[in-house]
């Protein structure tokens, strides 16, 4: 089955079409990630790439990796702990944490995604069943 400690990783160079498209989709067009001279102008000093697209980096390990194909969210929390900007590389990790409920295949997942320096952008934690 599963054991603690347990990880698997995806990593992706954010693109502006990655943005655009994501904007898009999720109706989400606050002008931090779509307009230029507007977040000139905020503390960021430049457009800053969506939260929930950063959570759906690790909804891609969770769902494809480990623990992988059928496996469904109950509960995601996640802490933006520092920005993530259109052309950074990220890498989004699952770990294993723990095992609540293994005859009904209930997880607790460790997830953070870093930056190409290696700088912690998103901590959280995903209950998930299998």
């Amino acid at each position: 089955m599963f054991n603690k400690g347990e990880k698997a990783t995806f990593s992706k160079t954010i693109t502006e079409s990655d943005v655009s498209v994501f904007a898009g989709v999720s109706g989400d067009f606050n002008p931090i990630h779509i307009n230029k001279i507007y977040a000139e102008q905020t503390m960021f000093k430049k457009r800053i790439v969506h939260g929930a697209l950063l959570n759906s980096y690790i909804s891609n390990v969770i769902g494809m990796q480990l623990p992988g194909t059928g496996t469904i969210y109950l509960e995601q929390n996640s802490k933006f702990v520092k920005p993530v900007y259109i052309g950074d590389t990220i890498t989004a990790s699952v770990e294993i944490e723990d095992i609540i409920k293994e005859e009904k295949g209930i997880l607790k997942l460790s997830t953070n995604v870093v930056n190409q320096k290696g700088e912690l952008c998103l901590e959280g934690y995903a209950i998930v069943k299998v």
